[in-house]
Formats: C-alpha cells, structure tokens, sequence
C-alpha cells in the first residue's frame, strides 16, 4: 500500500491446525520462513513474547471497514476477524489474545516488535523484508474508484461508464496502471505527485474521480473526503499486490503463522470474511 496512512469465520476441525501450520522451508510468497522450535506449530504453545499468550499489534485509531469502533480485540471489521482467526489456527482463542498499539512506521522499521505480529494493511515489499518478516499474503489488494457523491461519476456501473471521465492518479503508482491499462479513458488522466494533491484536485472539479488502493480508498471517503463514495473496485489491476502479516525479522513464528494464514486461504475462510467486511460493507462492486 503507498505510506500515506489512510484511514470470513469457519469452524475449523483440530487435525488442521498442526498439518496447516506445519513448518515450512518457504511460505507461500516467496519469503524464507524463519525455522520453528522444535516442537513446530504445537497449538497454543508457540515461542510467544508471553507464554500461553499470542500479542497482536496494530496503529491506533483502528479505522474501519479493517476494524471497528477503533476496537480491534472485538472481533469485528476484516482485519481484526483475519487476526483472530490466524490466532484461533494457532492455537490461541481470544481469551489468549492481547492487542498493542504499534504505530504503522514503527512496525515495518528495523528492531524489536511489541508484538508478536502485527496486521496493518501492509503490502509485503522487497525493501520492507530487509527489516522484518512478513507472512503469507492474506489479502489481495485491489485498485479502486472514488468520487464526490454529487458528480456523474459516482453513478458509474462500468469501465465505459468512467471512459469519458477526467480520471486522476498519483504518480509512478499501480493505480495510474490501472487507469491507462484497465480503464483507458478518452481523455488524458491527471497525474498528481502526492495523494493529497490528487484529493485536493477531487475537491475543486479539477477531476471527476480519482483512482486509489482500495483501502486508501477506503480511508479518504471514511475520513478525509466524506461527501465522496467509493464507486468501485477494479479486478486484477493490483498485479499481485498483497496484505502481509507483519512479524520481527528472523521471528521463530513466521513458519507458523504463514502456514496459518495458507490453510484459512484454502478453507475459504480469508475469502468469506472478505465479503462480510469489504465487499459487502462497503458496497464496492467489481467494475466490468
């Protein structure tokens, strides 16, 4: 995801939680998994910072649709429901779960974690595995559409709907990609060097709709825009771009929590609480 900050459950059968979160020499994308004790994934018994205890951390305010009512240990909004379930394969129920704040800079940067992962929507990079380990992909990020509610694009049902639109994107960015590659707009897109200059631009009519990761997009019509919607999101234009887990670099959980996060993949499980909390909730139908 760019640095501006912005703003699914199964029942799972016991056998599954020690073959899903077996050991592995590498997670499913690509990154080396840090080697487990040697007791491997033993539910509830993994080498946690507290003993019987599974500490997750995430930034303060928590913002929806991720959370809700800023409250991550409840349960609710898609990354807290994802964070429990990882925890819950692992061995730990929320009773054994224990929420930190961990800003977002602090949590990608070298040094020891207050927890012992961290979910805050942060796209696995090469240049953020040279701090710390990531996990598994466990969302798979889209591009989107915003505009002011009171603008012909908000009423937007296709790409060809948006083809005539004065469409804008940040610079060197997936979503520009998105724009000339999946939109292709008749006219030629504004191309801003910040996401705040390309808001500012949405605000005076310089453009008619802007195009953002879905969860920035999320976060600007949540929080900073609020008399613009989300329109909708665009499928397969984030080029394999994914939500990690965050943990310490070299942590002894990574293999597990990776495998965790493979086998909740496999179930369904990452794809249900994605239409309960995003898809659903947001209204953010896939533009054709």
């Amino acid at each position: 995801m760019p640095l501006p900050r912005k703003p699914l459950a199964a029942l799972l059968l016991a056998g599954a939680v020690l073959a899903a979160c077996a050991p592995q020499d590498t997670a499913s994308d690509g990154n080396p998994a840090a080697a487990s004790t040697a007791g491997g994934c033993a539910p509830g018994a993994l080498p946690t910072r507290a003993a019987g205890t599974l500490t997750i951390g995430t930034d303060k305010p928590a913002y929806e649709p991720w959370f809700a009512e800023d409250a991550p240990a409840n349960g609710k909004g898609f990354e807290s429901a994802v964070a429990h379930a990882v925890a819950e394969k692992l061995g730990y129920p929320k009773e054994k779960v224990t929420w930190v704040v961990a800003p977002f800079g602090t949590a990608t940067a070298p040094g020891p974690k207050n927890f012992d992962f961290d979910i805050n929507q942060v796209s696995i990079s090469a240049e953020r595995r040279q701090a710390v380990d990531f996990s598994s992909g466990y969302y798979d990020v889209r591009q989107a559409v915003i505009a002011l509610k009171s603008s012909k694009a908000a009423s937007a049902r296709s790409l060809a709907d948006l083809r005539g639109a004065k469409l804008g994107a940040q610079v060197g960015t997936t979503s520009l990609d998105a724009v000339t590659d999946t939109i292709r707009p008749t006219t030629r897109p504004a191309v801003f060097d910040s996401n705040d200059l390309a808001k500012a631009a949405l605000r005076n009519g310089q453009v008619e709709a802007l195009v953002v990761d879905l969860p920035t997009a999320f976060y600007i019509t949540g929080a900073e825009v609020t008399d613009a919607q989300v329109v909708g999101q665009l499928a397969g234009s984030a080029k394999g771009e994914q939500f990690g887990l965050v943990l310490d670099k070299g942590s002894k959980l990574t293999g597990c929590v990776s495998g965790a996060v493979d086998a909740l993949r496999a179930d369904g499980t990452l794809a249900k609480l994605e239409k309960q909390w995003l898809s659903d909730a947001v209204s953010a139908p896939v533009l054709q």
